[in-house]
């Protein structure tokens, strides 16, 4: 037996909170019977719907995806824009990506239908490790980088330590390479710290998420996990 929010994350419908939402809505039924209690298991012969539509079960397929710039981080945009679901129009699976990457930013980002996992990984209280280089003007001195380790005051409060490293310079140009690696997934983060420090970040890219690299994959591309790195995703969220 397994509660009815779990059922439904796990068969790619919406993240566990959502079905949370839906149940309490009274848009799920099990057997025919509407359920609003969140506490309701339901087995492997109850019929459940979701709005009506029966659930069937997935199988849970995860995807490491190398985000290309100019590509929106939904599965739907009203505006008719790329999106990274367009990248897997072969994947039959309902997939979703994980977390966000701005529009101009690109690199590694997960996708899949697990939506325990995926409302795991991007609770505030799960500090998950994510890495970029940002190619940014003009060259930040020894201060300004202590300033983005430690962390910097923006307007929705003070950010977590950071592990940063200075890359390359260009003193000619004034540009620098910057490795930041933070835990955190505030919105538009990475750019906001900079700004802050009057740095203008000219290209960004997510170099790694968690123990994930992008090497071998070029923009646009991507791969399925392997078996060992989803057992490793599944034992850090559950040991966190």
């Amino acid at each position: 037996m397994e509660r009815l929010q779990k059922v439904i994350a796990q068969a790619g419908v919406a993240s566990r909170r959502k079905a949370e939402q839906l149940i309490v809505e009274g848009k799920v039924q099990v057997n025919g019977d509407t359920i609003t209690e969140l506490g309701t298991k339901v087995s492997v012969n109850d019929k459940v719907t979701v709005n009506g539509v029966p659930l069937d079960k997935e199988r849970l397929v995860y995807f490491l995806f190398y985000k290309p710039t100019g590509v929106i981080t939904t599965v739907k945009d009203d505006r008719n824009r790329t999106t990274v679901v367009d990248f897997f129009k072969q994947v039959p699976e309902r997939i979703f990506p994980v977390g966000r990457l701005d529009y101009d930013t690109s690199g590694a980002l997960l996708m899949t239908n697990d939506g325990e996992l995926a409302n795991k990984l991007m609770h505030p209280s799960f500090e998950f490790d994510k890495t970029y280089i940002a190619h940014v003007n003009p060259i930040p001195t020894n201060d300004q980088l202590r300033q983005l380790a430690s962390g910097i005051r923006l307007e929705d409060g003070m950010t977590a330590k950071a592990r940063v490293q200075l890359l390359a310079s260009d003193k000619e140009n004034g540009t620098a390479s910057v490795q930041l690696t933070i835990h955190e997934g505030r919105n538009r983060q990475i750019r906001r710290m900079f700004s802050a420090l009057h740095l203008h970040v000219r290209k960004l890219k997510r170099e790694r998420y968690g123990f994930l690299g992008l090497t071998g994959l070029h923009p646009g591309e991507s791969r399925a996990l392997k078996p060992h790195e989803v057992k490793t995703l599944m034992h850090i969220t559950r040991h966190s």
